[in-house]
């Protein structure tokens, strides 16, 4: 994500947990990283997932 306080290495590690289904408390406790941070950019990557998934490549328009 871009403008992200995160290194990205606690990206990497939050996007892992993100996939394999672990929830957004434990991943902040696995991670080392405040519980608000995890469950904030989890909802963010939802958004990106839905808004990549309703615009098909090439057909993003940007306002």
């Amino acid at each position: 994500m871009r403008k992200s306080r995160l290194s990205k290495y606690k990206q990497g590690r939050l996007i892992e947990h993100f996939i394999a289904g672990t929830t957004a408390h434990c991943a902040a406790n696995l991670v080392d990283v405040n519980f608000k941070t995890a469950a904030y950019f989890y909802r963010r990557l939802r958004e990106i997932i839905v808004f990549e998934t309703e615009n098909p490549a090439g057909q993003h328009r940007l306002f």
